[in-house]
């Protein structure tokens, strides 16, 4: 029987320097028989991002020298960093963002493109990578498509460029047939927001585009994941319907709906390379969506109309690949972290492929989350997965209720999953109570639910979070003396702002958060250079509005301590937004902590920084509420 305990002082067999070794991050897949290739970013080698490739038998292997980290920096947040054919690597290399080339061949990687460009989200064909060129040589950095020469003539001149007068381009894929589509938008739009779907002529002899046409995408309508079939029809996803949904065109027939269904399946694209479906043949295709929370996946044959649900134990899915009946994918479960898999689609068997470390922790430490919607402001419904404190040995004392952390995802359009995070095991395993919230603004309940933070933020994402505990607490599952947040990012200008604004909190901790919304408006990088005309209002025309929802200007409300991390590498919310809300909270007199760390940018990569933040963080919030030490 479980001993009684305090809530919080558990002892735990998952510490935070597992945690970080156990944080392998499987990334972008591709598909080039017989092997696939795919990244996995290595904490415990300083977030070096790694190009790896198998076939199924003996053991994965490493494809480039070890000097090389596999990574695109367009946009920033990247994405669609590496490009294979027949063997032929083209990628992006971390440290400088060029372009190199490699295969068995090469006794090294020929570099292919000039210093001050970044690539990514390319394909190969007939002796060029086609893809997206971010210019920073100039004034302001330019995005355009571009072909590089894969004998490195381009060395210089960084490219031929394709296709500009966007601001931004995305996913370039060529046809059997020699058409090329791709996708644009332009600013104040964030692609998810608003984009078009392009088709035109490629000549590959001059490079040259002809009888250019629009085949989808509008004002309020974003497309995304061209994918060409070997007859040319041209298969996408829009949101047209509301939801992001499964659609195809070709010359004769227009556009035409594959699949419709109250499920998204798309993703907000924040990075490059994406993959929700793939293509099995010329007439079938295999697909993931996700619904409340929870992935599914199908096999549509969409000129019989027949679906087929594949079964599955995984309820989350990234990166599927594949042809014929041989299908890949990232997957992962509340009791499984994300792996690598292999689907067997004749026999329907499921194989890992690759898989962090197991941290030697048996079932019995793990919460399961439970998914919970609740009542929110304004007579919404809100979402969110709730961890109960889950020890195989102890409990709580009885009659007491668990301290609660809440967690508030970025974006702030991407959305917490129910897929097993080791980084929330390491708080219920010392019993605390876990809040993953999908505040309105959320991916994954449609086009309305992720619009509902259009000019709302810092409004509709706070309501939701504080809304969501207050209903926690009346169903005793939190106590309400005992109530920390914690967030990245957006999810930072959350936490902030619920500290700010409302008094439910003991303690806070912002990772590389926002806390001057005019700061940000004025310093982001320029994919995001207008996200906040949506989300709050152009700027400076609403200059009030900004001030109002900036906790800077608001310090005198905020009267509980805070710990802050930042990278001071980070070009995305730069340090100066930690930095004046730590001089405001120190003036004030209010405690508070602030940990930074060279070398690391938006998003931590280096399994020492993922160590010293867990660490940190807990002993920041026992201290603040007093609660006992544990191991």
């Amino acid at each position: 029987m479980p001993v009684p305990r305090p809530y919080g002082t558990w002892p735990s067999p998952i510490t935070a320097a597992q945690v970080a070794q156990a944080g392998l991050r499987l990334g972008q897949l591709l598909w080039d028989p017989p092997y696939l290739y795919w990244t996995e970013g290595r904490p415990w080698e300083q977030g070096r991002s790694v190009l790896m490739r198998w076939h199924g038998s003996g053991s994965p292997e490493e494809v480039l020298p070890s000097g090389f980290s596999v990574r695109s920096r367009v946009h920033e947040y990247g994405g669609g960093a590496f490009a294979v054919a027949e063997g032929q690597v083209v990628f992006s290399q971390d440290a400088d963002q060029r372009l190199y080339r490699f295969s068995e061949q090469d006794p090294e990687p020929l570099p292919l493109t000039p210093l001050g460009c970044r690539y990514g989200d390319g394909c190969l064909h007939g002796g060029y990578w086609i893809g997206i060129r971010e210019d920073h040589r100039g004034p302001e950095v330019v995005n355009t498509l571009v072909r590089v020469a894969l004998d490195g003539s381009d060395q210089t001149g960084g490219g031929q460029i394709l296709q500009d007068g966007h601001d931004f381009f995305s996913s370039p894929r060529l046809s059997p047939q020699g058409d090329l589509a791709w996708i644009s938008w332009d600013h104040p739009a964030m692609p998810w927001d608003s984009s078009y779907l392009w088709v035109a002529r490629y000549d590959p002899i001059s490079g040259s585009l002809s009888s250019v046409r629009l085949i989808a995408g509008g004002p309020e309508e974003s497309v995304q994941q061209p994918r060409w079939t070997a007859s040319g029809q041209l298969c996408f996803l829009s949101d047209r319907s509301g939801w992001w949904n499964l659609y195809a065109w070709d010359p004769e027939g227009g556009v035409r709906c594959l699949y419709e269904c109250e499920g998204e399946f798309g993703v907000p694209p924040w990075v490059f390379g994406q993959s929700t479906y793939c293509l099995l043949s010329e007439r079938e295709l295999l697909a993931s969506y996700s619904q409340n929370g929870f992935a599914h996946l199908i096999r549509l044959d969409w000129v019989t109309g027949q679906v087929t649900p594949i079964e599955m134990a995984e309820t989350g899915l990234e990166q599927l690949q594949g042809s014929g009946n041989q299908v890949f994918c990232l997957g992962g479960s509340p009791t499984q972290p994300w792996r690598l898999l292999a689907l067997d689609l004749e026999t329907g068997a499921w194989q890992v492929w690759r898989a962090a470390e197991s941290l030697g922790v048996g079932a019995s430490y793990c919460a399961l989350p439970r998914s919970v919607a609740f009542p929110s402001a304004g007579g919404r419904t809100a979402y969110g997965y709730y961890y109960p404190p889950t020890h195989p040995e102890y409990e709580g004392l009885p009659g007491e209720r668990p301290p609660l952390l809440v967690k508030t995802h970025g974006g702030p359009t991407a959305a917490a999953s129910p897929v097993l995070q080791w980084g929330i095991q390491y708080w219920t395993s010392r019993g605390w109570a876990v809040f993953d919230v999908n505040y309105g603004g959320s991916s994954g309940y449609g086009r309305a639910y992720r619009q509902l933070l259009r000019g709302q933020w810092g409004i509709v994402d706070a309501e939701d979070v504080v809304y969501g505990c207050r209903w926690l607490v009346e169903q005793g599952l939190a106590d309400p003396e005992r109530l920390v947040i914690s967030g990245g990012s957006a999810g930072g200008y959350t936490t902030l702002v619920v500290l700010t604004f409302y008094g439910e909190f003991r303690a806070g901790a912002s990772y590389y958060g926002i806390g001057d919304l005019e700061t940000l408006a004025r310093d982001t990088h320029k994919f995001e250079a207008h996200y906040l005309d949506s989300l709050v209002g152009p700027y400076p025309a609403a200059e009030e509005i900004y001030r109002q929802r900036s906790p800077i200007h608001h310090v005198d409300k905020l009267s509980c301590p805070v710990i802050f991390f930042q990278g001071l590498e980070d070009r995305v919310v730069p340090p100066n937004q930690a930095e004046a809300m730590v001089a405001a909270l120190q003036a004030k007199g209010i405690p508070v902590r602030y940990v930074t760390f060279a070398g690391e940018g938006h998003g931590f990569r280096q399994g020492s920084t993922i160590q010293t933040c867990l660490e940190a963080e807990l002993e920041f919030y026992r201290q603040v509420l007093g609660i006992g030490e544990s191991s």
